[in-house]
């Protein structure tokens, strides 16, 4: 590896030269995942993160009714089949709005296959976001409109694009942010471990974001990892690791917030851990309670974003009953744009299973292609042919 990448830097642990066991230490996360808001609605000091303003909170708020409201509706279209699968963040809603409101215009979200709330909230139209998850072949919207990559199924292969991102904005001088979200699955693969010895090798301003929801479908956390946290393995590649209350939406924003201006301002990747839980099934397919009991999600109840967020600002006073209805009828005016395109149906061409697999045709997708043509011309001439049948007995009837 040529030294180039760290010119200027020297021999850096956290961009402090010398590699010092103190400034090692400082890489480490802290002790205890930060909290700003407790579950209770009250608010704790923290010298490191400062407490986001009630305006800023309040508008976060909002996010997450509609985020909230967008999930229990998707699950209701799969359920009426009109969606093929939905991963839901219900529970996550916080660190799905959060991850979205830290990025400036500029900035780029990468995001995985559960984080449509995150898609939605930052600016894309909802209809487009499920495209994807409806069953069709394209993800649905640009990436390039609001910045957002395409949704990953995947796991971890958007991390290494990300850091891609990030580097090719590094070597043009501009000043964006790359934000990849992953879940703690994804930390099992290589591609989570290569994204980011490149991006730190490299000191790109990318911020990787895990939302520990303590599943990778059926595989809970502890067979994955005996780390002290996820948030440790930050440390390995000589960036910062921090641990936050995935369920604290102010916490999120401190958080998130302090590790984009860091990247922005120079200092390099960084990776968060939010500690959150996965309060409905992986998806769809998956039966959780072969794996999981129903004594393990409630204990989680009591720490809803929503419910949290909702206490605080009612304690200052900026949120009241009327507000909380239009925050209301304004995620229902959401669920029914979602609710009304899904169930128009779809025209599909058929001819389009064979138009973007490669560039160029390959003599086997022509042949199928052709064989398909002719099968649906017979079935055209036969319909056509029912159809005039039908009529001619039409006639003979009336002239009896």
């Amino acid at each position: 590896m040529s030294t180039a990448t760290n010119e200027g830097r020297g021999s850096l642990i956290g961009g402090v030269p010398g590699g010092t066991p103190s400034a090692a230490h400082a890489l480490l996360p802290s002790a205890e995942p930060v909290q700003l808001v407790d579950p209770d609605g009250r608010s704790h000091s923290d010298q490191r993160y400062p407490l986001p303003d009630g305006g800023r909170l309040l508008g976060a708020y909002g996010r997450l009714i509609t985020g909230r409201r967008i999930n229990d509706q998707a699950n209701a279209l799969v359920r009426q089949g009109r969606l093929a699968v939905y991963p839901s963040s219900h529970g996550q809603e916080a660190c799905q709005v959060a991850a979205a409101v830290v990025l400036g215009e500029e900035d780029w979200l990468f995001p995985t296959y559960r984080d449509t709330v995150a898609v939605i909230t930052r600016g894309v139209d909802p209809l487009e976001v499920l495209t994807l998850l409806r069953g069709d072949w394209h993800a649905g919207y640009d990436p390039y409109e609001h910045r957002v990559a395409t949704q990953a199924t995947p796991l971890a292969t958007q991390l290494l694009h990300a850091v891609g991102v990030a580097h090719a904005a590094k070597l043009r001088g501009e000043s964006t942010v790359v934000l990849a979200m992953c879940g703690d699955g994804a930390t099992s693969e290589g591609d989570f471990h290569e994204a980011l010895n490149f991006a730190a090798v490299f000191h790109v301003p990318v911020v990787f974001f895990i939302q520990n929801n303590e599943f990778a479908i059926s595989v809970p956390l502890k067979n994955q990892t005996v780390a002290p946290s996820l948030a440790h393995k930050a440390i390995g590649y000589g960036m910062p690791g921090e641990r936050v209350d995935g369920n604290d939406l102010a916490a999120l924003l401190a958080v998130l917030g302090a590790a984009v201006d860091r990247a922005r301002d120079g200092g390099g990747p960084s990776l968060v851990e939010a500690h959150t839980y996965r309060m409905q099934a992986h998806t769809n397919a998956d039966d959780a309670t072969r794996y999981r009991s129903t004594d393990d999600v409630e204990r989680w109840v009591p720490k809803d974003p929503i419910v949290r967020m909702r206490a605080y600002l009612r304690t200052l006073d900026l949120l009241t009953e009327e507000g909380e209805q239009s925050l209301a009828d304004e995620a229902d005016a959401v669920a029914a744009t979602i609710r009304k395109g899904l169930n128009t149906e779809v025209q599909v061409n058929p001819a389009e299973l064979f138009e973007y697999v490669y560039t160029e045709k390959t003599s086997q997708l022509r042949e199928q292609a052709a064989l398909l043509r002719e099968e649906l011309a017979r079935d055209a001439d036969a319909d056509a042919a029912a159809a005039s049948g039908a009529a001619g007995d039409s006639t003979e009837g009336d002239q009896r």
